[in-house]
């Protein structure tokens, strides 16, 4: 298996400056480590559910939407990590007990692309070249401050645009819908990274900084 950008699932465990500037060197130990996302899980439960949904999760659709929970959902399938921390984490237990990363758009973003070294998948903002499969685009539609939808990329064609990028949704219910086919003002991507897994904080104090961010 392949990390986004060609990286393998060996060379995963790397340090924050390094990974953003696309070098692969061997980290100083007190970097902390994370473990690869895996993609092809996260695109193929989109597909699996797209027009569906699992019986497993609660169904938001007259409840605001169910965008961002599906994102989740394919994020939680290619992760297999979620942070349990009240209020700020990114999880779900039950329809009434969940964080709001798991269905907010903004929230989301949010976690995704935290400064801090806790559980669960991290990203950053990214463009449309550097984006992979399974990443995600946050739109903000015409007429609206804020944005307010998270589709799940399932495809990238060649060459890279607009029109070649397809992603996968719920509420307006899609599967291999081009990004171009929505009438928006401005559109947004995050790029997952990796996974922090459950015991990050055990081997990775707080007093045990990462390098930091360039």
């Amino acid at each position: 298996m392949k990390l986004g950008r060609g990286y393998k699932a060996s060379e995963a465990c790397i340090g924050w400056g390094s990974f953003r500037k696309g070098l692969l060197p061997v980290p100083p130990m007190n970097l902390p480590r994370f473990i690869p996302y895996n993609r092809d899980a996260a695109v193929a439960y989109a597909h699996q559910w797209a027009y569906r949904r699992n019986p497993a999760y609660y169904d938001y659709e007259k409840l605001g939407g169910d965008c961002t929970n599906f994102a989740s959902q394919c994020l939680y399938a290619g992760s297999g990590v979620m942070n349990f921390t009240p209020t700020y984490g990114w999880y779900y237990r039950d329809a009434n007990n969940k964080s709001p990363a798991w269905t907010g758009v903004e929230y989301f973003h949010n976690f995704m692309v935290r400064n801090q070294v806790n559980p669960g998948p991290f990203g950053e903002v990214s463009d449309m070249n550097r984006v992979d499969l399974g990443d995600f685009v946050q739109l903000r539609f015409s007429g609206r401050e804020t944005y307010s939808h998270t589709p799940i990329i399932v495809s990238i064609g060649e060459p890279r645009n607009l029109s070649t990028i397809l992603v996968a949704a719920h509420s307006y219910d899609a599967d291999y819908r081009p990004l171009n086919s929505y009438q928006i003002e401005a559109m947004r991507f995050i790029h997952i990274l990796g996974v922090y897994p459950p015991n990050v904080q055990t081997f990775f104090p707080r007093t045990q900084n990462p390098a930091p961010m360039p």
